[in-house]
């Protein structure tokens, strides 16, 4: 049986150890700073990101990967005959996907697979443990691309965002609509669905409380997720909060791994410091 390997973006926001621990190739995102671009977390990190933001009062563009990169990171599996099995940021949100596409096509490569996984972030590093997980069972590229896909619908992933200055500075709402927020500490609850963010609820208050009502509203929902594990993903929190909500978690008595992780720069760039997340399977 041929080797299967995984591929991601770097929007997948797996921890080093992760991505390490199971042979996980990252294909950096771009993050676009005026005139020039840089890999993110190669070449950039969302300290970066912030201050450069606050000193121009805007936000970074965000860009798929150049197709030489892309190739330079794909090429190898693809002379040693892999199949490979690409799992990408939602094809609403990028055009990464296409990018991988045309590669396999240009290269006449047909053990290159492509998954939109209908997410962002860790809600894509859910489902490449998944696919590690199936590897690991002995399963075929074909045989993983249908159970990722039939699955994907499942991944839960939510976060709230400590100010809306980022988001208005995007275009992603008005500026009016974030003064406003922001005076009246508002925190919106974003959420993942069918390859798109959208405003689930509003919280109101100081970020700390806000998190923590927040995960106590999710605990049904988690209660009856998948348990092999849970992930805590922010965007520069204070370790005091990021802390007691991994604690709050871990005290649920339910999760056999709770995975902290830090954001990169496509989610940084749009939402900001402050925001967190916590993302897992439903059963």
């Amino acid at each position: 049986m041929p080797n299967i390997q995984l591929v991601a973006d770097s929007t997948c926001d797996l921890s080093p150890e992760l991505i390490a621990k199971h042979n996980i190739a990252v294909i950096p995102l771009c993050i676009v700073l005026e005139e020039k671009s840089y890999y993110d977390k190669e070449e950039i990190t969302p300290s970066d990101i912030f201050k450069w933001a606050d000193e121009n009062r805007t936000t970074p563009k965000t860009a798929a990967p150049g197709y030489e990169r892309t190739l330079e990171t794909l090429k190898p599996f693809m002379d040693a005959g892999d199949e490979i099995i690409y799992l990408g940021i939602s094809e609403q949100m990028s055009t990464t996907c296409n990018v991988i596409r045309l590669i396999a096509d240009d290269m006449n490569y047909d053990k290159l697979h492509v998954i939109d996984s209908m997410n962002l972030s860790t809600g894509i590093g859910l489902q490449l443990l998944y696919a590690a997980e199936l590897i690991a069972e002995g399963k075929t590229a074909a045989e993983i691309v249908e159970r990722i896909e039939q699955r994907r619908c499942k991944v839960r992933a939510s976060f709230v965002v400590d100010t809306l200055t980022y988001l208005a500075r995007g275009g992603r709402c008005s500026a009016v609509t974030a003064l406003l927020a922001n005076t009246l500490k508002l925190k919106p609850q974003i959420v993942v669905e069918k390859g798109a963010m959208d405003v689930y609820k509003k919280f109101r208050g100081k970020q700390a409380s806000v998190l923590m009502k927040y995960v106590q509203e999710l605990e049904p929902a988690l209660l009856q997720s998948d348990p092999s594990c849970v992930f805590v993903t922010h965007s520069g929190c204070d370790d005091t909060i990021v802390n007691e909500i991994v604690s709050y978690l871990e005290n649920l008595d339910y999760f056999a791994n709770v995975y902290v992780t830090t954001a990169g720069g496509v989610i940084s760039s749009h939402c900001g410091p402050g925001t967190l997340g916590v993302l897992f399977y439903t059963s």
